[in-house]
């Protein structure tokens, strides 16, 4: 599939998600935007990896003239089965309330993309709950995953499904004239999901990946674990490949957050990544379609230890060091303030010429 080339997102199969392809992003206008950094009256890379993160923007949309004003955190909202375990401090009827918030603008999501201009775009993909959320686009794939300690959480369709339409939603963002996304998401039980997709997809083991989520006790913490670690070996998910690894212990907000970083890489449109779950998605994208994570942006360090270990694992770096674990796509929203600060300099800075000065060499 030639990139820009819009799938429709309700009647794929697994071949047609192998037949897409990630956009490479282009190495000349990263180049040029490096080079543009370079004759603004600063030190030669100043900015530190904020250079290079705009330059992997150029890049990823072939142009040296960034334009992030228009943008969008799509927020994947799901249920995870696996929370009958006792894996999480709350029920699964937080996961609706969180999102409805989300569509009045009252989450803290929300509340931040207000202060910076981003649009937030809630997106059911597989809420336990009957019928519709005002304000909350309805994906819905099922009404959430199954226990994977009983069986696989949904099926190699299902799980198709909610790529493609992540996949959708990246597109969608496109022609409706977004630059660039962020990803967010809400589901309770998913810093399980995540951590289980994590381990099987590194080749680690359930402790090295596995946080508290929410703020887990102690007994919380090791059941969790305890689940995680049975799951992989039931499964025998070290040897599974990626989409079965995602229908087996994922969840449909990480499968929908895949969709939409293939999404981005097959159109040329940048994707920054929150923590944790974000992360796994990523990784996930990046297995099923080798390329993505070329045309992802880090945001921040998240908390959960699996984190860490994917964004090693794709060559991320991440600028924030908070400590954050909330979620929703709070740390990808913070990102674009602190790209609109530095994107302030690189289109208005005074460069060497102005001031009649030799420039600094990169040697």
């Amino acid at each position: 599939m030639e990139c820009f080339e819009k799938p429709v997102w309700n009647s794929y199969s697994r071949r047609e998600l192998e037949r897409l392809t990630a956009c490479p992003p282009d190495p000349e206008t990263e180049k040029r935007v490096l080079e543009n950094w370079d004759a603004i009256a600063k030190p030669i890379g100043g900015l530190g990896k904020f250079e290079t993160l705009t330059a992997r923007i150029g890049a990823v949309t072939a142009s040296d003239r960034i334009d992030i004003s228009r943008r969008a955190v799509v927020v994947m909202c799901a249920d995870n089965g696996v929370v009958e375990e006792g894996v999480s401090q709350t029920g699964q009827e937080v996961t609706a309330a969180v999102a409805g918030s989300m569509a009045k603008g009252t989450s803290p999501v929300a509340r931040m993309a207000a202060a910076n201009g981003t649009d937030v775009i809630p997106v059911d993909i597989g809420i336990n709950r009957k019928g519709p959320i005002d304000g909350v686009l309805d994906r819905k794939i099922r009404r959430g995953t199954g226990n994977f300690l009983k069986g696989p959480a949904m099926t190699e369709r299902e799980a198709v499904r909610a790529i493609a339409a992540g996949v959708d939603m990246a597109y969608s963002c496109r022609e409706a004239g977004y630059s660039i996304l962020a990803t967010g998401e809400m589901g309770i039980g998913n810093t399980t999901t995540s951590s289980a997709v994590a381990a099987a997809l590194l080749g680690c083991g359930a402790n090295a990946v596995t946080g508290r989520g929410a703020g887990l006790s102690d007994a919380g913490m090791a059941r969790k674990r305890q689940v995680i670690a049975e799951a992989l070996k039931r499964y025998d998910l070290y040897r599974a490949d990626a989409l079965t690894v995602l229908r087996t212990v994922g969840g449909l907000d990480i499968a929908g957050l895949a969709g939409v970083c293939i999404g981005g890489a097959s159109c040329r449109m940048p994707v920054v990544l929150d923590g944790a779950i974000s992360m796994a998605a990523a990784l996930v994208a990046e297995r099923l379609v080798p390329g993505t994570a070329d045309c992802l942006i880090p945001s921040h360090r998240g908390r959960e230890p699996a984190a860490e270990m994917i964004r090693k694992e794709l060559g991320l770096d991440p600028v924030i060091d908070g400590d954050m674990a909330l979620g929703e796509g709070t740390g990808a929203v913070m990102m674009f303030s602190l790209l609109d600060l530095v994107l302030r300099v690189y289109h208005g800075g005074t460069t060497f010429s102005d001031i009649r000065t030799e420039r600094y060499k990169r040697f």
